[in-house]
């Protein structure tokens, strides 16, 4: 195993893409990585989830990222070697980190990667790799929404997609803080996001907003739309409440005063106390890691087919 002595970059295999396009631009490449500067670690990746940003960043490919471009936010493995003025963390130490895919050097589907020690928390006893590398991005989507939601505990929060991964660490971290949940999902699901802590489950589908309003008449507080619904979510919403979008907001007239605010989970992969809340949550059995399937790197098409397919539930996952 390297050492921080050693100061050598490594060959890597990666999945990368070539271009934008559809899985036929998936490759696996041999690329060098280089050693951990002051306030990064190398780390040796032994899974990387997928997730819906690798399939735009595929179809759409990155200007701060040329071809080949290596996908992934989220990854499980150990410390292989320690930048200067890294202290919390050592050399062999199983963790969980997140990466910015739209950077020059890629994300985290990649044998090695470096990343800042702030982005790296220890991994949750009890995890495999592949159920650990399924937990920050989501995690950290969901405590970033809260806190752009701004509740305070018996103010009503609604979640679209409330079967979905990010929707449960949503309605588990709200649920936590006092927060009153409603949700939605399949009625063959709804059992399952109760156990998640929502306090009224509705059907999902065109009558979302009006189900709502029967169980909250002057509407909610804030609504998480992990289900992308956009304005149709909208009369769910009180007055002067909040609407958060997991995806970019294209400018447009807003109803009612309402407060539209993305959710750009990339600007706090440094929170170092949040993914240590998310491992805690996770060893106590509030968060349950997901795994929907693993693959090899040369079989990555095959997930992104899968899981542009939808109806995924948790997260497929490369392992190294």
């Amino acid at each position: 195993m390297a050492n921080l002595e050693s100061g050598q970059s490594l060959t890597a295999r990666a999945v990368a893409f070539s271009g934008p396009g559809g899985v036929e631009v998936i490759r696996v490449i041999d690329r060098e990585v280089p050693p951990p500067a002051e306030g990064q670690v190398r780390i040796a990746v032994r899974a990387a989830a997928i997730n819906p940003t690798d399939i735009l960043l595929r179809q759409m490919g990155s200007a701060d990222q040329p071809p080949p471009a290596v996908p992934g936010v989220d990854a499980a493995g150990t410390i292989e070697s320690i930048g200067p003025g890294v202290s919390r963390l050592s050399v062999g130490q199983k963790i969980v980190a997140v990466v910015k895919a739209h950077r020059p050097e890629g994300g985290a589907q990649s044998q090695y990667i470096v990343v800042p020690a702030a982005s790296v928390v220890p991994m949750p006893d009890g995890l495999s790799f592949a159920e650990a590398c399924t937990i920050s991005m989501n995690g950290l989507t969901a405590m970033r929404s809260l806190e752009l939601a701004d509740l305070r505990a018996g103010q009503s929060l609604a979640i679209t997609g409330g079967a979905g991964l990010l929707a449960q660490y949503a309605t588990v971290i709200a649920k936590g803080r006092g927060l009153r949940v409603i949700a939605d999902a399949k009625p063959e699901e709804a059992e399952t996001v109760r156990s998640y802590g929502a306090e009224v489950v509705v059907d999902r589908g065109p009558g979302f907003a009006d189900a709502v309003r029967r169980a909250f008449p002057d509407g909610v507080d804030a609504l998480i739309d992990t289900a992308v619904l956009e304005e149709k979510a909208f009369p769910a919403i009180r007055d002067g409440g909040v609407y958060l979008s997991v995806r970019r907001w294209k400018e447009r007239p807003v109803e009612r005063g309402i407060l539209v605010k993305p959710i750009l989970v990339y600007d706090v992969f440094e929170r170092t106390e949040w993914l240590e809340e998310l491992r805690r949550l996770t060893e106590a059995g509030k968060i349950v890691p997901c795994v929907a399937g693993e693959y090899t790197p040369e079989q990555t098409g095959a997930a992104h087919a899968v899981q542009e397919a939808g109806g995924v539930r948790g997260r497929l996952v490369i392992l190294f």
